[in-house]
């Protein structure tokens, strides 16, 4: 039997942290720039992948609610940390891709969920200020039960759902066990844009060299290589350019070069 939507009316959508905080369940959320699948945990991870039909050498998606989370999870550089922040401040969805510190590590699932949420150069991409219905499941998960929220778009791979929870597909409708519809908060993010012009993903950047080393700190120096990468426009494209040249002397553009 389908799953039936619960619209989102604000606040903490409390039956998606509900199934998350338990085993195995996956949520269909919706974000700013679309919908997103959720998990917690190895059985949840592949879940998503059987219904996304994806392919399992991208780095997975980690949701995180505070700096003080992304700094507990993730190995940064002060330039790092001062471009995170700076998006944090001004609300701007900003992912990076990163590799995992010890205490980041030992925090996951001891179910063998990292050979699912990492790619083969032990990274991830951990995404802030991502929405509200996906940021207050997520800080709600992690805050009061201590689990890490992983994520992908929700839509056939390869295909975007446009903003739409009618676009996720069968397939991945069929298999959640929660849906928190709020297509009127997606719509709200980008006002003038419709369904057909909307970003439906957020800017992604690497922070690594090809062997999942952190790029090195630039401290005003030029030419500094090898230097952040945005690798997927989105979302505040621009105004993340601006803060990479505000952060970084030297930084590359390449579209969908890991994607």
């Amino acid at each position: 039997m389908s799953t039936t939507p619960i619209h989102w009316t604000g606040g903490t959508p409390t039956e998606a942290v509900d199934l998350l905080s338990g085993e195995g369940g996956i949520a269909v959320v919706a974000t700013k720039v679309g919908y997103i699948i959720m998990t917690s945990d190895k059985e949840g991870l592949e879940r998503k992948f059987d219904a996304k039909e994806r392919n399992r050498n991208k780095p997975g998606v980690v949701l995180v609610s505070s700096l003080e989370m992304l700094r507990k999870l993730a190995q940064l550089t002060p330039e790092i940390d001062s471009l995170y922040e700076r998006c944090w401040n001004e609300d701007v969805l900003l992912g990076c891709i990163l590799p995992w510190s010890e205490d980041g590590r030992a925090s996951l699932p001891a179910d063998g969920s990292d050979e699912l949420m990492m790619d083969t150069r032990g990274t991830s991409c951990f995404v802030i200020k991502f929405g509200l219905p996906a940021e207050n499941t997520a800080r709600e998960l992690y805050e009061k039960h201590g689990k890490i929220a992983f994520a992908s778009s929700a839509n056939p791979s390869g295909k975007g759902n446009r903003g739409l929870v009618e676009g996720i597909g069968e397939r991945i409708f069929e298999a959640a066990d929660v849906i928190i519809e709020a297509d009127d908060y997606v719509a709200s993010i980008q006002p003038d844009k419709d369904a057909d012009s909307r970003y439906e993903q957020g800017v992604m950047v690497s922070m690594v060299d090809v062997f999942g080393t952190l790029v090195p700190e630039q401290n005003g120096q030029r030419s500094i290589t090898p230097a952040p990468t945005l690798i997927r426009k989105g979302l505040a494209v621009d105004r993340i350019m601006s803060l990479l040249a505000d952060t970084f002397s030297s930084w590359d553009y390449r579209q969908g070069e890991y994607y």
